[in-house]
């Protein structure tokens, strides 16, 4: 029989989380939270149940304690349980006595202290360790002049007339799960790190975040406290995914060689499977496509939490059979075929599902499926400007094309965007399509045009390059990154339909007037027109790319592309 230590009385929280987590085992029910950890060390119990946070008192100060516990153990798993406070008083034959004093465990005080001091005001709160005790001698000693806080179940069981119900909304309460042995991955996990006490150095917890950041790491929680004995800071970091993560021991060795730069300096308290305190309404998502930015998205998905099916042409699972099965519908194809797939599998969706369309063209896109769908079906385009070959989304660009049928699917995909650090831009559709007429179409149409204006005239890439100034050359880079992938996603760009089309016309328009009047040799009018443009490309906006384009450089020297 397993045996659990845990925070009483019998019926407290911690009883509750205790037996929900396993209800058929032996609990010791402890008063302080200390003589729970003692249980554990001297190996009395098998696992050991320790609050650590409450959504509504925030975190219980017990992070730094969990070093001491888990010298010989391991933080495992997670419970969250929903806490129902009531407030009650014991029976009275008359009128209901307003309460002098008001009693109940600290935690409990934090919880409810919107509900008390709306309610009473002037009563005399008396916080206690043992709530049981505190029971029974209001019930010895006939103190109708007090009340008590705590769970309606524990009340109810010695004997309380509850006056209020549900005094503190939206409550609840993560125990940590104490064991012996370290957890395997099980793809949705979380960890949890402690630093022993650092020595003061400017900018070290700016320099140890920065590890996880910049390798795509989230980091669900931080916490900083001074250590009681030497005062020295002491950081506690809750970070996504499983210890045994290639990433994740990357960042910790780099933290602990380069930025702590001492040995042992980092302890792991424990990998376990993740705790939401959030309420996710998507349970699941279906990609119809297959390729190489589907599973990009879909591994992404997956390790959040979700269901995910990725469908198409050579799966064993068709998309009709998928779309019957999901929250959320993901059309993931080549540009090209977008309109299509929508038409075609657009009908299948049912109200209370919502489809989500990747990709580069809008108005045509989001006009078929407001056309094929369903009125109850949320819709929502979303066009990442990244590849697959993108380590993390973080500063990357990403467009949001909203409609009136956005609803909270779609914002619970954006939240998703957004905790991954993609800069979102909110467009309209014929905004978006021309604007990726400026980003995407019209320097895809140049650089293809260069190349072809290249070979015509026998010049070779390396002379391009000791020929060019530094912003001068982003052209080149642009052009032989086209020509070095898969050619039909840029001739697709090229391709789509929308305002972008206005974009190069435009373009191909005004540049045969420049290089005529250039050819005439016309220069005060050549400098005329740039001065009325002056306005559309500001210092300030050319400042701050040229900063960008040294960045760049400076990577692409230093790894030697």
């Amino acid at each position: 029989m397993i045996r659990i230590a845990t925070l009483g009385p019998h019926g407290s929280d911690g009883y509750r989380a205790a037996r929900q987590y396993s209800p058929g085992a032996k609990l010791t029910l402890f008063n302080r939270i200390p003589n729970i950890i003692d249980a554990f060390i001297k190996e009395e119990v098998d696992i050991a149940f320790v609050p650590i946070y409450n959504t509504r008192e925030g975190e219980i100060k017990e992070y730094f304690r969990l070093q001491e516990l888990l010298v010989n153990g391991y933080w495992v798993d997670n419970l969250v349980l929903p806490i129902h406070l009531s407030f009650a008083s014991l029976k009275h034959d008359g009128s209901p006595v307003d309460p002098e004093i008001i009693i109940g465990r600290g935690s409990v005080f934090k919880q409810c202290d919107d509900y008390i001091s709306e309610h009473y005001p002037n009563a005399t709160l008396m916080s206690v360790p043992d709530i049981g005790t505190a029971m029974n001698d209001i019930k010895e000693h006939s103190r109708y002049e007090y009340a008590i806080v705590d769970s309606e179940e524990l009340l109810l069981e010695h004997g309380f007339e509850i006056r209020d119900r549900e005094i503190a909304a939206h409550n609840r309460t993560r125990f940590a799960v104490i064991g012996e042995n370290l957890n395997g991955a099980t793809g949705y996990d979380a960890s949890a790190i402690i630093t022993k006490p650092l020595k003061d150095r400017v900018g070290m917890l700016v320099d140890i975040l920065s590890e996880f950041t910049k390798r795509g790491i989230n980091i669900l929680d931080l916490r900083s406290e001074n250590d009681i004995k030497s005062q020295k800071l002491q950081i506690y970091l809750e970070i996504e995914g499983h210890i045994g993560n290639e990433l994740i021991r990357e960042a910790l060795k780099s933290v602990e060689k380069d930025v702590i730069q001492e040995e042992n300096s980092l302890h792991h308290l424990g990998s376990f499977p993740r705790v939401d305190m959030r309420v996710k309404r998507i349970n699941s998502f279906g990609f119809i496509g297959t390729g190489d930015m589907s599973v990009w998205f879909a591994e992404r998905l997956e390790n959040e939490g979700y269901e995910i099916f990725l469908t198409g042409r050579s799966t064993t699972t068709t998309p009709e059979e998928m779309i019957a099965q999901v929250d959320v519908v993901v059309i993931c194809v080549p540009i090209s075929v977008t309109v299509k797939t929508i038409e075609k599998y657009g009908p299948l969706l049912k109200d209370g599902q919502a489809l989500l369309v990747l990709a580069g063209e809008s108005e045509q896109t989001l006009k078929a499926a407001t056309n094929v769908t369903s009125k109850g079906v949320e819709l929502m385009l979303v066009h990442n400007l990244w590849g697959p070959q993108t380590l993390t989304m973080k500063d990357k660009n990403a467009s949001v094309v909203r409609t009136p049928r956005s609803g909270s699917f779609c914002s619970e995909f954006e939240a998703f965007l957004y905790k991954h650090g993609a800069a979102i831009s909110h467009d309209s559709p014929n905004k978006h399509d021309l604007l990726m007429g400026v980003g995407q179409k019209l320097p895809t149409t140049i650089s293809t045009a260069l190349a072809m204006t290249l070979k015509q005239h026998a010049i070779a890439c390396a002379d391009i390059g000791t020929h060019s100034t530094l912003t001068s050359l982003y052209g080149i880079l642009a052009m032989a990154r086209i020509h070095n992938q898969n050619p039909r996603t840029y001739a697709e760009i090229m391709a789509t339909g929308g305002d972008g089309r206005k974009i190069v016309r435009s373009f191909a328009e005004n540049l045969l007037k420049v290089v005529t009047i250039a050819e005439s040799q016309n220069i005060p009018e050549l400098c005329e027109l740039i001065e009325k443009s002056r306005s559309h490309l500001s210092p300030e906006f050319l400042e701050d790319h040229m900063k960008r384009s040294r960045a760049v450089d400076s990577v692409l020297t230093k790894s030697g592309y």
